[in-house]
């Protein structure tokens, strides 16, 4: 199939925007609790209507020093309270907000907030001051900044007593959907960043008509979902947006360390995330079935658990099945599930694939976890499987107003109320990705006859070896990013004779994992010489190139005695992995691989 579409569930009146959308929500219970805060490691309730007052209260701050409509102001801090506040301050104010990831660098910071025209900065905390303060003479459109740890809140709050509830109500009134309401900058893998500019109506529209498909079952009043992603990437931030139609109750929790004992107190009933936090909760629960000596255990329930989803696919596990997936709910799937609260019954998943397995093993387990896909320039989801419609191992059907296209050289390209408006002052990038009506994705798929999409690749990561043969590395990589000794991985040999793998280790899973294969603790650059590492190593490779073609195959690898990470510039904050920089600074690592002889042949 070339081509799949669905027809819109839900299409407001062109006057509507985000703020309306919260008042709406107001106006229905105002008693009803909207957020829950974490305050002195204590989940404070916050209702619609204190929301709402802190919200004008905030708006007024930034109407009384200068914001006018159309301003933009930049958002600078991890997930928190405070950031859904500045957020809907500002939308309330007319402004459009520019998020800036907390964790960004001087130059970074500077380009977005120069790029994007940005007349006023909110920033978390005093480190990130300080960054301002490196590049704030180059900058000079930017007139006042706030910080959060400094009492921002306050400060605006008293900085706008003056203004009238009115003038607020009248600067929302004139929104419509068709009014820009943020410029999201891309990651930023290749070249400079480019700025996104989403609309009120990409939020609005693609929020209803997610929850006339998805509210009833995942998300329906009264649910609860905690935000530890960062609210500067677009699938936090539309999520952000999407709980207050749909009436669920908001949490935020800005430390990584943080989210299991926070998912434990708060109990979310749907959980958004990334594959790699799944990856983590089933390595770290394998790796401590094996210290606990139950191993054994472990495995076995994880493959009933997958046995039993597969079984679901076909109609209807067999008693003996059901039987044993019962004994394992008590001994092993109840305790992960509560490691998530308890409550957690969906989980959907974007920004990388998840990997068939993992899928079939989390809803084996008592959690279904709905792959979905989309961009920073689709507003976040353009497909997603649905608990109605779920096929594991692809990214779903198109989200009702949406349609899905395969271009000839296989390109996915996507049209519907989500496309963004364009990139920022960028017309050029703007009619190299929307083209005849279409966003053009840079990602290679295909769709199947019911139109459920799967992702193969990207284009411009696609591997021509020196044989001719081309070769997506994601397939690979997926398989081996699974692994729980492998943080990150990257496949090489473009115009090269054969295909080879770049390997990171974990450095928080490989004491573990020494510890329960009783090696004694060795760092990380000992770790890639030692035997046992290398041949688990290999051992995951031969898995990895069993799902693909013998020329496909990897049959090289090196262990590399340092992680790609976002500090030393090889991840973006989405952490996707900057594929030129990593070619440029380990190309000698690479150069020394096709310089030997010929490799042997990998088992296959």
């Amino acid at each position: 199939m070339d081509e799949f579409r669905l027809p819109a569930l839900a299409t407001p009146d062109e006057s509507e925007n985000i703020p309306k959308v919260l008042a709406e929500r107001i106006s229905r219970d105002p008693e009803a609790v909207l957020i829950e805060r974490k305050l002195n490691d204590a989940w404070v309730p916050v209702t619609a209507s204190e929301f709402a007052i802190a919200v004008t209260a905030t708006a007024k701050g930034f109407i009384a020093v200068g914001i006018s409509p159309g301003d933009r102001v930049a958002i600078m801090s991890k997930t928190r309270y405070e950031w859904t506040l500045m957020d809907f301050a500002l939308w309330s104010a007319g402004a459009i907000p520019v998020p800036v990831y907390e964790t960004s660098s001087a130059e970074q910071m500077k380009w977005i907030l120069s790029d994007s025209g940005c007349s006023a900065i909110v920033m978390e905390t005093s480190n990130h001051e300080r960054t301002l303060a490196e590049i704030k003479e180059e900058l000079p459109s930017l007139k006042h900044s706030w910080v959060i740890d400094e009492g921002a809140v306050e400060d605006l709050s008293s900085t706008g007593s003056e203004i009238s509830d009115d003038l607020v109500a009248q600067r929302i009134a004139d929104l419509t959907l068709s009014d820009t309401a943020t410029i999201i900058y891309t990651s930023g893998t290749t070249g400079r960043p480019k700025g996104a500019e989403l609309t009120h109506g990409n939020f609005v529209e693609l929020s209803l008509n997610a929850l006339a498909e998805l509210g009833e079952e995942v998300c329906p009043p009264g649910s609860r979902t905690l935000l530890f992603m960062p609210l500067a990437h677009v699938f936090a931030r539309f999520i952000g947006v999407l709980v207050f139609p749909a009436g669920a109750v908001l949490g935020h929790t800005s430390d990584t360390r943080d989210i299991i004992s926070d998912m434990g107190t708060f109990r979310p009933t749907f959980i958004l995330s990334v594959p790699r936090v799944f990856e983590k909760v089933y390595n770290s629960a394998e790796q401590k079935a094996a210290a606990d000596g139950r191993l054994k255990i472990f495995r076995a329930a994880a493959a009933t658990a997958v046995e039993y989803s597969r079984a679901l696919d076909k109609g209807k596990p067999r008693l003996g099945l059901k039987l044993r997936h019962a004994v394992f709910d008590k001994l092993v799937y109840k305790k992960l599930r509560n490691i998530l609260g308890g409550q957690a019954t969906h989980a959907i998943s974007g920004g990388a694939p998840l990997g068939e397995r993992l899928g079939h093993f989390f809803r084996g387990v008592g959690l279904i976890v709905l792959e979905g896909y989309g961009l920073t320039e689709t507003t976040a989801p353009a497909s997603v499987n649905t608990p109605k419609r779920i096929k594991i191992g692809t990214v779903g059907p198109p989200l009702p107003g949406t349609a899905i296209r395969i271009a000839e050289d296989g390109e996915v390209c996507l049209q519907g109320h989500n496309i963004m408006r364009g990139y920022w002052g960028n017309p050029q990038a703007t009619e190299e990705s929307l083209r005849d009506g279409w966003f053009h994705t840079g990602d290679v798929g295909e769709l199947d006859d019911d139109g459920f999409l799967k992702i193969t690749g990207r284009k411009k990561e696609i591997i021509v070896t020196a044989g001719g043969k081309n070769v997506a590395p994601a397939t690979l990589e997926d398989s081996l990013g699974g692994h729980p000794l492998i943080s990150q991985c990257m496949v090489v040999g473009d115009q090269m004779p054969f295909i080879a793998v770049l390997i990171t280790l974990d450095s928080e899973m490989l004491p573990t994992w020494l510890s329960n294969k009783g090696k004694k603790e060795m760092t990380i650059a000992q770790a890639t010489h030692d035997p046992d590492v290398n041949d688990t190593i290999k051992r995951a490779i031969e898995r990895a190139n069993k799902q693909v073609s013998r020329a496909e195959s990897i049959r090289e690898y090196r262990i590399l005695d340092r992680d790609f990470t976002e500090e030393e510039g090889y991840l973006t904050p989405s952490l996707k992995l900057k594929r030129d920089r990593v070619l440029t600074d380990f190309q000698e690592v690479i150069s020394e691989i096709y310089s030997g002889e010929p490799p042997r042949e990998q088992p296959h």
